[in-house]
């Protein structure tokens, strides 16, 4: 029954994501032809620093109420989750309330001296508007999430793509400006109101389900505690970790600036790396990323029951259902490299810097499921300690590898976090469940 229902959990939620992901991947390739690299470039590091705020403004929540209410799921304690939602709601505006006050205020000062680009200022400010609304909705999604129902929690994602890409086309049509600094404060006003019709859909959802139970009464004490006693640590964790991966990206222009190149160009090749080969390189992952995020709940109800063999069984199925499709789709982009860069990009190098990356795929997307599993049974501080810790070595490394090898010492570096990465990563779950699971997985 559980297999039945996480396989058609995964299907729906796939399709929304490959909707999703498609849309924008176009939406990216429009960008691209608009902005230019450079352009890309920058907006890739608006993008680093608004990941850095959001990640404030979560400070753990949507795992912390998928968690939860997963747990009381398995205990059969109903009654007891519409209380708990409402804690979490509370956390997340604060939370979101004071990300969102501090980005606005430090914009100016955040583009001139740590992204040395006044024009980002605009773009920072208007994402600021969004970062109540992201928290808020990440609970709503881990609500969804937590008790098995992906068809419901699809119409965030779903709504804010839609709403992010038809926002920005629409101001970018109207305007008709090229400036990097409006085309970028254009795609900020997307992403804002994006978020926005996120949560205001998955509020609709929420207050319009039937199936919510009724609460307990009176209110079960110590929820609180326990939403604080999840969500923190994994907080502090996740504000180290995207800390130090913002100051990776913003290390990669200046290092590639050292190597010998003007501004303008190292800004057009992280642009080339990150606008355009990773989207394509990273849009296979809706077929894992879905998996990843619903085996939480699964797992965590087995965990609750203690049935350690059906804990090994998801393992080792979605471990070989991960590493042949990852392995195909490697080779599908690997082969098509050159056309996916001149279609979608009009760039040559995009092409190559796609074939560079496509052997690392199945690497990618496994460590990608197995960090989802790890999540699922209570691991997920140690997989947030090993992100950090890979984040922190990857960023060393970039400080003196860039300026001497410029972008080739950059894709040899994501080889190696991510190889690092997963070999960790698989080690402890195979711990965790007390089987060789890579030996199993390819079989």
């Amino acid at each position: 029954m559980q297999g039945k229902r996480l396989a058609a959990n995964t299907a729906l939620t796939t399709l929304a994501a490959l909707f999703t992901q498609a849309l924008g991947l176009w939406f990216q390739s429009m960008l691209a032809k608009r902005m230019g690299a450079a352009g890309l470039g920058l907006m890739g590091l608006i993008t680093s620093v608004g990941s850095l705020a959001a990640t404030f403004a979560i400070s753990g929540i949507r795992f912390a109420s998928t968690r939860l209410v997963a747990e009381e799921m398995g205990l059969g304690r109903m009654g007891r989750i519409p209380p708990l939602i409402r804690r979490c709601l509370l956390y997340a505006l604060l939370c979101g309330g004071l990300a969102g006050g501090a980005l606005r205020l430090c914009a100016d000062s955040v583009a001139a001296h740590l992204l040395g680009d006044v024009r980002a200022a605009l773009a920072l400010k208007i994402l600021s508007l969004g970062m109540p609304f992201l928290s808020a909705g990440a609970v709503l999604g881990g609500y969804f999430t937590g008790t098995c129902r992906a068809g419901m929690a699809l119409g965030g994602p779903l709504s804010e793509e839609t709403v992010r890409v038809a926002v920005t086309f629409l101001i970018l049509s109207l305007t008709g400006s090229t400036d990097p600094r409006l085309t970028c404060a254009a795609a900020a006003a997307g992403s804002a109101s994006g978020e926005l019709a996120s949560f205001l859909v998955m509020a609709i959802l929420y207050l319009a389900d039937k199936k919510r139970p009724r609460p307990d009464r009176p209110s079960p004490p110590g929820q609180l505690r326990r939403i604080v006693t999840v969500a923190v640590p994994l907080a502090f964790t996740a504000y180290a970790r995207v800390a130090v991966k913002t100051l990776q990206q913003l290390l990669i222009p200046l290092g590639l600036t050292k190597s010998g190149a003007t501004a303008e160009k190292a800004l057009a090749g992280y642009g080339t790396v990150r606008g355009m080969a990773m989207p394509v390189i990273t849009f296979p992952m809706v077929l894992f990323s879905s998996v990843s995020e619903l085996i939480v709940p699964e797992l965590t109800e087995e965990q609750m029951r203690g049935n350690l063999e059906g804990i090994r069984h998801w393992a080792r199925a979605l471990l070989r259902f991960t590493m042949g499709l990852s392995t195909a789709a490697a080779l599908f982009v690997l082969c098509f490299s050159k056309k996916l860069g001149a279609v979608l990009f009009s760039s040559a190098p995009a092409g190559k810097y796609i074939a560079l990356l496509a052997p690392l795929m199945p690497v990618m997307y496994l460590d990608n499921v197995t960090d989802g599993m790890l999540r699922g049974l209570g691991e997920h501080m140690y997989t947030m300690g090993l992100n950090l810790v890979d984040s922190l070595v990857s960023t060393t490394a970039m400080w003196f590898i860039l300026p001497r090898f410029a972008l080739d010492g950059y894709i040899a570096i994501l080889y190696l976090s991510e190889i690092f990465n997963f070999i960790l990563s698989i080690k402890r779950l195979a711990d965790v469940t007390g089987e060789r699971l890579p030996a199993r997985a390819n079989m």
